[in-house]
Parts: C-alpha cells; sequence; structure tokens
C-alpha cells in the first residue's frame, strides 16, 4: 500500500450515501430492456403446429398431449431463453418476458404449461 489511509476516506464517504446493492429477494430490480426471461404462451392463439419444439435447440420445448390435442410444454430448466420459440411461432402465441426469478426445484413440473 503506497498511501495508507486512502480507503478510510472511501469507507467514510460511503457511510452517509445510500447502499449501492438491492435487497433481493425483498426488492426487485426491473431487468433491461430486451431482456429475455419467462415466456408467456397463449394456449388460445396455438395451432399445434410444433415449430417451437422443433426449433429449440435445447429440446426445452416439447409438444405433449393435453386433454385430446397437441400442445408445447416448457422445461424452464433446459431453457437458455434464446428466443428462438418466439421467432418460430407463425401465430405469436409464445412471448419473451422479463421476468427473471425463476428458482424450482429439479424435477419438478414444467412451470409453463
Amino acid at each position: 500500500m503506497k498511501r495508507p489511509g486512502v480507503m478510510i476516506g472511501a469507507v467514510l464517504g460511503r457511510l452517509t450515501k445510500k447502499p449501492v446493492t438491492v435487497l433481493f429477494p425483498f426488492e426487485e430490480s426491473p431487468a433491461e430492456p430486451g431482456y429475455r426471461g419467462q415466456m408467456n404462451f397463449d394456449n388460445d392463439k396455438c395451432i399445434s403446429c410444433g415449430m417451437c419444439a422443433k426449433d429449440c435447440p435445447s429440446f426445452a420445448c416439447v409438444m405433449e398431449e393435453i386433454d385430446g390435442k397437441k400442445r408445447p410444454v416448457f422445461y424452464l430448466d433446459r431453457c437458455m431463453f434464446c428466443g428462438q420459440c418466439e421467432e418460430s411461432c407463425p401465430k405469436d402465441a409464445i412471448e419473451m418476458t422479463t421476468k427473471y426469478d425463476l428458482a424450482h426445484l429439479p424435477g419438478d413440473e414444467p412451470i409453463v404449461k
């Protein structure tokens, strides 16, 4: 340390200022514009074409039979949030949101159905 005592001035200066960190999860910080988080799926717009599952590079979207009709199911623990499913959907049934707090236990049921 070349100049002793320099850090003391910096520490004392921060004592009277607002904290830099956020108390997550008690306080949420907004995601940046363009952030790709959890997707919203509109079941009414879906035509069951399967393009989302076909184009998913991480196999997070799979087509499963629900109520006698094939529907996409999204496994968010596999998803890398690339947004390919949103781009592939011809009916705009999938929309990427800015929701980023998606923690859950491995083996849980899919979050988006």
